[in-house]
């Protein structure tokens, strides 16, 4: 059965209004997922949601398990995932409160981040040009423009979000270098999910809530969590809204390429697979690959 996944950041590690709500854990071969994943029905449709860092926010940009995550909605038959993610600023016209529905990416990350399925004896290369399934961000955008006008917040359709370490906020100099090379928003985890995501052939878009100008705004020299939370907080009442919206009117199936991502990126010689890795990853892999 078909579900929506439901990936929750900063001040969302809790999703009110899922009915017949039930909590299931998920072992995966990558390790422990952020947390128990809740899965219940919204609007009509089956959910499952998950707080990324998960339940308290005990769990450091750097330190998610982006795989098993991603792996466990895959498990549970997830197939679109929006995320819904805090960051900032890096341009004037997108103010603080404001959301972003992100339409590219850019990796900046330097820990050791698993961002792929496909190692140790597999390697797939997907299509990645057009990171996040354009069907599910029109549809999202479209919500949140719709709901924008009784809410009064402002979408931006599209935008570039550069994916940076953390857990720490930018120096000026790297806040103002971003904004030269033209990024929109600037955050600490979506592209790992994206990708992850794309493998698994489950559509990914990202509902981005504007925190703050980051450190480069002269109103903002000083970024606090406290800050951010703050902002972030007289958001998450609107981005449940617009996710509610979006979700009432997704069709049951999908029309996208995302479906197919791995028809044709497997490179390696399906004889020569350990048969670990085919068990391991049969729910991602079962189709092609026997």
């Amino acid at each position: 059965m078909s579900r929506i996944g439901i990936i929750g950041g900063s001040g969302l590690d809790k999703m009110e209004g899922i009915k017949k709500a039930k909590e299931i854990e998920i072992d995966t071969p990558f390790g422990d997922p952020s947390g128990k994943f809740v899965i219940g029905n919204l609007e009509g449709k089956e959910v499952v949601f998950l707080p990324r860092h998960g339940v308290g926010h005990h769990i450091s940009p750097s330190e998610i398990n982006y795989r098993a995550n991603i792996y466990g909605m895959k498990k549970l038959g997830v197939e679109r995932i929006i995320s819904v993610t805090a960051c900032g600023s890096l341009k004037e016209d997108i103010r603080p409160l404001d959301f972003v529905v992100v339409d590219q990416y850019v990796d900046r990350t330097n820990h050791a981040r698993e961002m792929t399925f496909f190692d140790q004896g597999i390697v797939a290369h997907i299509s990645f040009s057009h990171p996040v399934c354009k069907e599910l961000s029109e549809l999202l955008y479209d919500a949140g423009y719709e709901a924008s006008k009784s809410l009064r917040i402002k979408m931006h359709k599209g935008g570039t979000y550069i994916n940076m370490e953390g857990p720490a906020f930018s120096t000026m100099a790297e806040s103002e270098l971003y904004r030269s090379w033209g990024m929109d928003i600037i955050g600490m985890t979506n592209l790992p999910e994206a990708k992850l995501a794309r493998e698994a052939e489950i559509c990914y878009s990202t509902l981005a809530c504007v925190t703050d100008y980051d450190c480069w705004h002269p109103q903002y020299e000083i970024i606090t969590i406290d800050m951010v939370i703050r902002n972030l907080q007289r958001n998450i009442e609107n981005a449940k809204r617009i996710l509610a919206s979006v979700i009432k009117k997704l069709p049951q199936k999908r029309t996208c390429t995302c479906k197919d991502a791995l028809k044709y990126a497997i490179i390696t010689d399906k004889k020569l697979i350990p048969p670990k890795i085919k068990k391991d990853l049969d729910i991602i892999i079962g189709k092609y690959v026997k």
